[in-house]
């Protein structure tokens, strides 16, 4: 069985600690739940099949019938914990404590990385930045990021960056890119990262609409969609985005970071009448 640091998913580590004990013993599901303190013999089963959730309460009593101690008991409470955090922000709460704690037990926690990066936007935009900007000081830097932010904190993401090889530092203190793109991960707290960041990006869009309109390209439509329109739609989204990173990417050359936001969300709940509705005129200021 792996080490309880490359689990992400609790349900997946109880399933795997009792096919483990399984195979090496006459252990059952109604032993498993009565070691843990359940009166339903098929409850810790349920928690698997993902028909049942488990409590943080109940959390600690599972870790111990499965032998966890200390770090690995804790560990366990907080994947619980993060499972089932009702907001983005508890989640995020409980995802950057685990990783403090298994840090100070120097092991490794899947996705910190990847989480680290998303969950700011001076990543991505140094990212673009740093190695356009050949012998530029961290100050020059900030005074160029919009908005400006400091020297320090240029410097820390940049030693971030480096550290997670997404920017690659040569003597002569030039930063490169190690790839052309970054796209979001398969571990499950990247996603929460990426809509905080998100929601910064969003808040910077507000503020730019009052740019000239030679330096930003806004517009919008309100559709009445079915679910299958809403569907193609998603997908024409996913092709443009693509053919506009190949376009972004083709020049070696960079003049300005731009941010592109690409929404497409409800307005209203789902309609009863089945008829279709559509406000197609463009609003483009």
């Amino acid at each position: 069985m792996k080490e309880i640091v490359e689990y992400t998913d609790y349900r997946k580590f109880i399933q795997d600690y009792y096919d483990e004990r399984k195979r090496s013993s006459a252990f059952t599901w109604r032993d498993f739940a009565r070691d843990a303190g359940f009166s339903s013999a098929v409850y810790l089963k349920y928690v698997c099949e993902g028909k049942k959730n488990l409590s943080v309460n109940a959390a600690g009593s599972v870790a111990n019938a499965m032998g966890l101690a200390g770090f690995e008991q804790t560990y366990f409470v907080l994947m619980v914990s993060y499972a089932h955090a009702k907001s983005d922000a508890a989640k995020r709460v409980a995802f950057e404590e685990r990783c403090a704690l298994a840090q100070a037990h120097k092991v490794h926690v899947l996705g910190k990385e990847e989480f680290d990066y998303f969950k700011s936007w001076k990543n991505p935009v140094l990212r673009e930045l740093a190695p356009h900007m050949p012998g530029a000081r961290p100050l020059e830097m900030a005074r160029t990021c919009r908005p400006v932010i400091t020297a320090a904190e240029v410097s820390e993401t940049l030693d971030l960056l480096v550290k997670m090889n997404l920017l690659k530092k040569d003597k002569n203190g030039n930063y490169r890119q190690t790839e052309k793109s970054v796209a979001i991960g398969a571990a499950d707290a990247v996603p929460v990262a990426a809509r905080d960041l998100q929601r910064q990006m969003g808040e910077f869009a507000i503020k730019a609409l009052d740019l000239p309109l030679s330096e930003r390209e806004m517009s919008g439509m309100v559709l009445g969609l079915t679910r299958r329109s809403y569907d193609r739609i998603r997908k024409e989204l996913e092709a443009c985005r693509r053919r506009i990173t190949a376009i972004a990417t083709e020049e070696n050359e960079t003049e300005y970071v731009y941010r592109l936001n690409m929404q497409l969300f409800p307005m209203s709940g789902r309609l009863g009448t089945g008829k279709k509705c559509v406000t197609n005129k463009e609003e483009k200021r």
